[in-house]
């Protein structure tokens, strides 16, 4: 086994998280379609590497993750090799970060929440 190639994001509603998503530099749909249990099987991500498939949740118990996948620690990683114009992409687009651009030994990093509060770090790692 050599990749982790999906990760189920719990969303309130399809379209919108389409749309929010597909303004992630690099983020494009590459799938959307009716299952025979009649739910969508919606799949975004960027061109290589782990994409996400956007659950609408079904029930109470899932609403409750909607925007808190991970109990507030960041859930995802977004890896970049063009930081400063990314950050400037995604503030033009209305993508809130929650601090400004920091260095650390580790890169470049800034935190922001997608569409329902789920943190993400938008990361230029340094080069080693």
């Amino acid at each position: 086994m050599t990749l982790i190639s999906l990760i189920s994001v719990v969303v309130d509603d399809d379209d919108e998280a389409i749309v929010w998503y597909g303004a992630l530099p690099g983020f494009r749909l590459h799938e959307d379609r009716i299952q025979p249990d009649g739910k969508r099987w919606v799949v975004v991500g960027p061109q290589h590497g782990t994409r996400l498939l956007l659950a609408r949740a079904a029930d109470d118990r899932q609403r409750l993750r909607v925007g808190d996948q991970t109990g507030g620690r960041v859930f995802l990683f977004l890896e970049t090799d063009h930081f400063d114009a990314d950050h400037r992409s995604m503030l033009a687009a209305g993508i809130l970060f929650e601090e400004l651009p920091r260095r650390e030994p580790y890169g470049k990093v800034a935190v922001f929440r997608d569409l329902y509060g789920n943190r993400w770090d938008l990361i230029e790692r340094s080069v080693t």
